[in-house]
């Protein structure tokens, strides 16, 4: 099978696990965003919460301008022994000189009131704090704060491991997206396998169909394509041959019989007795090739625009009628059970060439002292045309072949016909949306056109 060239071709396959990896990549994103805000980003907000509380108790219990109390308060919790190795404190007079605290530097208090993140520098060590600016009223700011430290290892903590995480994921998500390549591409190979087969004349391959999935229904789809297509193959080539056998008898015919009336004398009587045989067998050749137009026309469906609501058993009865003289000259006895109001809709001359051609071999191949039944009625719930008689009927093992064009049960071809009776049928009853059912008479065979009722 011929390759695409092209160097910056890209195939659908490399596209889908291009879009699988981007998309577990966004994935991977958003879970760790969602994960890192749901921990430090609510640590984060406590602390604030609680540093603003405690600043705001502090003064509400104090009050704003009493300095010293502030004072002696500040040196008291930072003596008391209760997470004094986290918690700040820093009291400044309006000048920004320290007058209690545990601070040895701190962040600018021209933007105060404020929450901010710095480094401070706190009994000598250099730390990250997050501190409440908050100006007195009498001067001077009181600074809040707690030492980041803990946090700050917490937080590179899980960016550590959520970096783990996304590098474990991300090889998971390639490893899933070249197993999902790895796993399109096989079962589309399986199918460019089986198209390169047929392509070089294998039509008997078949794609394998494993499991139930998409790729199965596809592959059944396509298996069903090829059977069909097979079949029309084989039926083109047996319509070859049975062609090529059919035109040539009667043209070597033909060729003879003039060829004869050359070699004797011209005489009138003689050439006139040439030339209406081969007319005649001309004609026969005519009727051939006009059976195969009809088969074409009602398989294209071309004349599903002149269907129309007709009375099936009028039709039916009008049929039988005609063919009365016809079976009675033949030693057969035909009856006709055709109720009237049996609507469907479709093309009259299509459909009485059908029952047309069911009689005809119905009588061709019954015999003399046979009894033919010609019926219109339901059928299954759907409307039917029937013909059954008691002759030797078709084998079990012909029936599904019968309708191939020019499939004749005579091998020999020692009988009339060419083989198209049925072929037409078939392809009228499917152009009519209808099916053609062959049954086993017991004996003969029953011979029915089964068609969807007009809906009102």
């Amino acid at each position: 099978m011929p390759r695409l060239s092209n160097p910056l071709r890209t195939s659908i396959v490399a596209k889908l696990v291009l879009g699988y990896g981007l998309l577990g990549i966004a994935s991977i994103v958003a879970v760790s965003a969602v994960f890192y805000s749901g921990t430090i980003g609510v640590i984060d907000q406590n602390i604030d919460g609680k540093i603003k509380s405690q600043t705001e108790r502090l003064l509400d219990k104090l009050g704003d301008g009493n300095r010293a109390a502030l004072k002696a308060e500040v040196h008291r919790l930072l003596t008391d022994g209760v997470d004094n190795d986290r918690e700040i404190f820093e009291l400044l007079d309006e000048d920004g000189v320290a007058i209690a605290g545990n601070l040895d530097s701190w962040p600018s208090v021209a933007e105060a009131p404020d929450l901010v993140t710095a480094t401070v520098l706190r009994y000598g060590r250099s730390a990250p704090a997050r501190l409440y600016l908050r100006p007195l009223v009498q001067g001077g700011v009181l600074i809040v704060g707690r030492d980041l430290s803990e946090e700050e290892a917490v937080r590179a903590v899980i960016w550590r491991a959520l970096l783990a995480g996304a590098c474990v994921s991300l090889m998971l998500t390639i490893a899933g997206a070249m197993l999902f390549r790895r796993t399109i591409e096989a079962r589309l190979g399986e199918i460019r396998r089986t198209a390169a087969q047929i392509e070089a004349g294998d039509l008997s391959q078949r794609i394998p169909v494993t499991g139930n999935d998409e790729f199965a229904l596809l592959n059944h789809d396509i298996n069903r394509m090829l059977d069909r297509i097979e079949l029309l193959m084989e039926g083109i080539r047996n319509v070859s041959n049975a062609i090529a056998h059919d035109l040539r008898t009667p043209l070597s015919r033909i060729r003879g019989r003039l060829d004869d009336a050359l070699r004797h004398e011209p005489t009138v009587p003689r050439l006139s007795t040439a030339a209406h045989d081969a007319i005649d067998d001309i004609d026969d050749l005519i009727r051939l090739f006009e059976r195969l137009l009809q088969i074409a026309e009602a398989e294209s469906g071309m004349r599903a625009r002149l269907f129309e609501r007709l009375d099936l058993g009028r039709v039916v009865a009008d049929i039988g009628e005609m063919y009365e003289a016809t079976a009675e000259d033949s030693g057969i006895t035909l009856t006709v059970d055709a109720p009237a109001s049996l609507y469907v809709d479709g093309d009259r001359n299509l459909l009485a060439s059908a029952v047309a051609s069911l009689l005809d071999n119905a009588i061709k191949y019954a015999g003399r002292g046979a009894v033919i039944h010609v019926r219109a009625g339901l059928y299954q719930g759907e409307a039917s045309m029937s013909v059954h008689d008691n002759g030797p009927g078709i084998p079990d093992t012909e029936r599904d072949k019968v309708t191939q064009r020019f499939y004749r049960v005579d091998k020999s071809r020692h009988l009339p016909g060419n083989g198209l009776g049925l072929s037409i049928v078939s392809a009228t009853a499917k152009a009519h949306a209808g099916t053609l059912v062959l049954e086993d008479g017991a004996p003969g065979l029953v011979a029915r056109i089964v068609l969807p009722l007009a809906v009102n």
